[in-house]
């Protein structure tokens, strides 16, 4: 029963997330009533990354589903938006959805750099030493860098971020808006 029931609320979630109209492509706005998950009780849809540098997306909740697409970079950024059983289901940056087992996934928070809307893709993001427009750049990013995620005010988060020529990390501050990975207005910890 208890089974059934979990299964009932998962294809619930997914018909209300499938109806939504929104393209897949978008980057999801926070849900004014936020659902929670079946299994864990924690709110969905909601940020994660990648535990391991090769995970299987699978069409549906099972090892005998068809695997649709490998990732191969352990801390990718993921957003989960459904549950069934041991299984999550998951969205990528560029909105390709899918199964993965929960075991593959960390609650450590990562980001992906994103250009402005309307903005050239190519033009390199400030990385700031303090959380303010006009504070010295530590770093110039380009759009699909990967940082780790320290903290966010709402309009501001701490990345720290690995770049190649450079020893050690690069620890600075960029606008919320300019990744995926945190939802506007998103406080972290």
């Amino acid at each position: 029963m208890r089974r059934t029931a979990g299964l009932v609320v998962g294809l619930a979630a997914l018909a209300a997330l499938a109806s939504s109209g929104a393209p897949a492509s978008a980057a999801p706005a926070p849900l004014p009533d936020v659902a929670v998950g079946p299994v864990t009780k924690l709110p969905l849809p909601r940020y994660a990354s990648l535990k391991t540098d090769r995970v299987n997306l699978r069409e549906g909740p099972s090892k005998d589903h068809r695997t649709l697409w490998v990732f191969q970079r352990a801390g990718l950024p993921v957003e989960i938006v459904a549950e069934f059983e041991t299984w999550r289901r998951i969205r990528d940056s560029e909105g390709t959805e899918g199964w993965v087992l929960h075991s593959l996934l960390s609650g450590r928070r990562t980001a992906i750099v994103i250009a402005p809307k309307g903005a050239d893709k190519a033009a390199p993001i400030s990385l700031r030493a303090r959380a303010d427009e006009g504070a010295e750049d530590e770093a110039r990013l380009q759009a699909g860098v990967l940082g780790s995620v320290k903290s966010c005010t709402g309009s501001w988060c701490r990345l720290i971020v690995a770049l190649p020529g450079k020893r050690g990390d690069v620890d600075g501050y960029i606008r919320q808006d300019r990744l995926w990975g945190v939802y506007p207005n998103e406080r972290v910890d």
